[in-house]
């Protein structure tokens, strides 16, 4: 039996794969506030307000200012400018599995980040250890284009220098897998690392 063929190029996604938050403190914040657990989230993620972001629109500054604002009428001026700032000031994990997982495939196949992040990703990858995990970072914020658009995958594979049929893509939305397979690119909805290491056996031997 034959072994998979390496792929020529590994994108992967940062949050929810690489990156997780501590949101523990926001939700200490909600529950005295009386919010809903998970409030102040889909007010900083808002279709509206998440586009301005991943597009490059917003500094953190400004970010935390729309949040305190969208929380609304019903939360104190000062509780709602607390729980925005608690959320993009959120303590941040790398996950060190996935991490050792790249720097191993990195010695055989280019790996790239892919990712709708902020103007500020590049301060956050330093603080974490993690600037010189990827032969780059293709960034939403800096490209002008966020997942699952596909001019963000073509720019991936271009810097990468291999076609999308020779990618492997893998990220945690199943949206943005379902885009990146639509380019012919080979894909892997994470869930754990495991299904990273599954993937990139062929670069590990």
């Amino acid at each position: 039996m034959t072994s998979p063929q390496p792929p020529g190029a590994v994108l992967c996604d940062i949050d929810g794969v690489i990156r997780h938050f501590d949101h523990r403190e926001v939700a200490r914040l909600e529950a005295a506030a009386g919010l809903a657990p998970g409030t102040t989230f889909e007010v900083a993620f808002a279709e509206e307000l998440g586009r301005r972001l991943v597009l490059g629109g917003l500094t953190r500054a400004q970010w935390t200012a729309e949040i305190a604002g969208g929380l609304g009428s019903g939360v104190p001026a000062g509780r709602a400018a607390a729980l925005a700032a608690a959320f993009t000031g959120s303590p941040v994990r790398a996950d060190g599995e996935v991490v050792a997982l790249l720097r191993r495939a990195r010695r055989r196949a280019p790996v790239l980040l892919v990712t709708n992040a902020t103007l500020w990703l590049e301060e956050d990858l330093a603080a974490l250890g993690l600037a010189d995990l990827a032969e780059g970072v293709v960034n939403s914020a800096r490209v002008g284009a966020a997942k699952p658009d596909p001019a963000i995958f073509r720019v991936a594979a271009e810097r990468a220098g291999v076609a999308p049929e020779g990618c492997l893509f893998v990220d945690d939305s199943a949206r943005n897998v379902a885009a990146a397979a639509g380019l012919g690119m080979t894909t892997v909805h994470f869930r754990t690392p495991l299904d990273l290491a599954r993937a990139l056996a062929p670069l590990l031997d």
